[in-house]
């Protein structure tokens, strides 16, 4: 029963908090309009291969990793410079002359090594996992003694899984039939709200470590 409670409880969380829009779903439904489903699923697997390897090692280390207040300082600058970085590149690349699609459809055929090499870069995870770890152990929503521990891991990266393809199918459904996402979602929408997101979070950083 404990371990089908670590799944359900991985997998909540984990689902949740993938469908937000982030640079991960970007770049996910950007392969998935330009190639298609088999080649999403395999970008998302490289994403999750990654994602479960930080779940772990936050989880064992969630108390060490929460004291580490520079750490979470680097983390969080990062985090405003990469938001920034990529309004820029996709608002380029997909405004380019030569072609639709933007950079992202056209780094790799290996769209595993696509989703390694991008879920690598999204270090914000590391504080988000690191917080819902210790929350959930101290609340014993979960129990990660033995091998308990795989069970909660394996539960977040499916809902991760399942939480992005939903995200990354919606917004092909609705950029295929909504005239104005389609000529406008990749072209503005997306860099002005990594633009907003990174604005607001450069905010945030002033105003922890500075103001």
């Amino acid at each position: 029963m404990q371990n089908i409670k670590n799944i359900f409880v991985g997998f909540l969380v984990s689902f949740i908090g993938s469908i937000p829009l982030g640079y991960l779903n970007v770049v996910g439904f950007d392969i998935y309009a330009q190639k298609g489903l088999i080649s999403t699923v395999f970008y998302l697997l490289g994403v999750v291969i990654v994602e479960f390897f930080v779940i772990f090692f936050t989880l064992i280390f969630a108390k060490k990793l929460a004291e580490n207040k520079r750490l979470t300082k680097y983390i969080e600058g990062f985090s405003v410079l990469f938001m920034i970085v990529l309004s820029a590149v996709f608002y380029f690349s997909a405004n380019s002359v030569s072609s639709n699609r933007t950079v992202f459809s056209n780094v790799s055929q290996n769209y595993f090594f696509v989703g390694l090499f991008f879920s690598g870069l999204n270090f914000v995870q590391i504080p988000f996992w690191t917080g819902w770890n210790l929350y959930l152990l101290n609340g014993s929503y979960i129990e990660v003694s033995k091998s308990r521990k795989y069970f909660y891991v394996l539960g977040t990266i499916a809902g991760t899984f399942s939480g992005m393809l939903m995200l990354i199918l919606s917004l092909n459904y609705f950029a295929s039939n909504v005239d104005f996402l389609s000529k406008y979602l990749m072209k503005f929408i997306i860099p002005t709200v990594f633009l907003g997101l990174g604005i607001f979070q450069g905010y945030k950083f002033y105003r922890k470590y500075f103001h």
